[in-house]
């Protein structure tokens, strides 16, 4: 099963210009970007002219190795599904995404956005929400609820025209994508105090585009999005190439210790390095004898002490560990090289003692989904292998040629 190469596998490329470095005197002026050397003696200038063809080589083999754009755009074509309306468009879109952001641009990655895409919003750049306007009612009044504002009260400012003439309860009934509800709110917000009371300045809408990436993330994450952000980051999560390229950038751009994909398609439902952090809970739990669930939360997010890190902190004197070395270990857990840490390798060495066998470096995390357009039992497990499939499917329409990019690639 090929694994996914994303940040890391881009360091690790050698780059433009070749990976020999020689000197003056051995390189006869071929490589156009060389300076002409001085005239060496002839047994010399035989063998700079061999490690010159090499260099030269090398160059040209670097070069090769990040296809043309317009052949990626190409494999794109033949990797989207048959049906899908402009094909070339979001083609584009995604090999954008995939360029600014310096992913290889291979079947199997190509496949694990597309799969996510699928599996997200069946190529629908701003997909409709069943419910939603129901959804969005429902969130305001617990919010009303929680903050001691009277129904009625909330009837009524609803009922003030907002700034395209219709009211706001109108524009909420009608809104059938988020990125409608989301405008609804953010004039809401803007222009009605009750607004403001409710929900301060944060939208309740979290999520979006065709990824369904989270707009407090992609926030956090603009330090290469390729495009002007006008209209703030909320906007460009809602639309195309906006969403495309946050939702690629969240997937694929960060190092991860995996050899199969459908952990990578955990992580972006469960939050990066869930699997790998998963993996370790079960380890932890057969080195400690403590039970815990494999939820890829290795400290709790309010500062309260959570059984993660309990049972670390218990395990840390055996281990020839401080409970503060453990602690800062477990801090490690939304890094990448948490894996590289001395809590994470004596916690796997005693737990495979005690089993008398290997134990797995990634688990897919144990989740059960829950949120207000979520009506029936799912959790991260089914997502992941909802996209794994999809990510099969997909490379099964890969050119034949592509056979070499469906092997693990090196993490470091």
């Amino acid at each position: 099963m090929a694994a996914i190469v994303a940040g890391a596998a881009r360091a690790s490329r050698v780059p433009q210009g070749g990976a020999m470095e020689h000197s003056a005197a051995q390189i006869p002026a071929i490589c156009p970007e060389r300076p002409a050397p001085r005239r060496p003696g002839a047994r010399l200038r035989m063998l700079g002219l061999a490690l010159l063809l090499a260099g030269c080589a090398a160059d040209e083999s670097q070069r090769d190795a990040w296809p043309r754009p317009q052949d990626s755009r190409a494999l794109l074509q033949q990797l989207l599904p048959a049906n899908l309306a402009d094909r070339t468009g979001w083609a584009t879109d995604i090999y954008a995404a995939f360029s600014a952001l310096q992913i290889p641009p291979t079947p199997a990655n190509f496949c694990a956005a597309l799969g996510v895409i699928e599996q997200e919003s069946s190529f629908q750049a701003d997909p409709a929400v069943p419910n939603l306007g129901a959804i969005a009612r429902k969130e305001i009044d617990e919010r009303a609820g929680r903050v001691g504002v009277p129904s009625l009260l909330v009837s009524a400012a609803l009922q003030i025209p907002s700034s395209d003439g219709r009211s706001y309860a109108e524009r909420i009934d009608k809104a059938r994508t988020e990125r409608q509800l989301s405008e609804t709110f953010e004039d809401l917000i803007e222009r009605v105090p009750l607004g403001q009371r409710l929900f301060g300045k944060l939208n309740p809408v979290r999520t979006g585009g065709p990824m369904q990436v989270s707009v407090a993330w992609a926030e956090a994450n603009t330090q290469r999005y390729p495009y002007p952000l006008d209209g703030g980051v909320r906007q460009a999560v809602f639309s195309r190439r906006g969403g495309l390229f946050f939702g690629i950038a969240h997937l694929l751009d960060y190092a991860a210790p995996y050899d199969r994909p459908i952990y990578r398609f955990a992580d972006f439902n469960a939050g990066r390095w869930a699997s790998r952090n998963a993996a370790f809970q079960q380890a932890l739990s057969k080195a400690s004898g403590i039970p815990l669930d494999t939820d890829g939360d290795l400290l709790r997010g309010d500062g309260q002490r959570g059984a993660t890190e309990a049972a670390a902190l218990s395990l840390a004197p055996r281990l020839g560990l401080s409970e503060s070395e453990a602690h800062r270990a477990l801090e490690q857990g939304g890094e990448p090289g948490f894996e590289r840490s001395a809590l994470y390798q004596k916690v796997f060495e005693r737990a495979e003692r005690n089993e008398g066998r290997a134990l797995p470096r990634a688990v897919l995390p144990d989740i059960a989904l829950a949120g207000p357009k979520i009506s029936r039992p799912l959790s991260t497990k089914w997502f992941a292998e909802r996209v794994q499939q999809r990510w099969q499917r997909c490379m099964a329409r890969a050119p034949a040629g592509a056979a070499a990019s469906r092997t693990p690639s090196p993490e470091p």
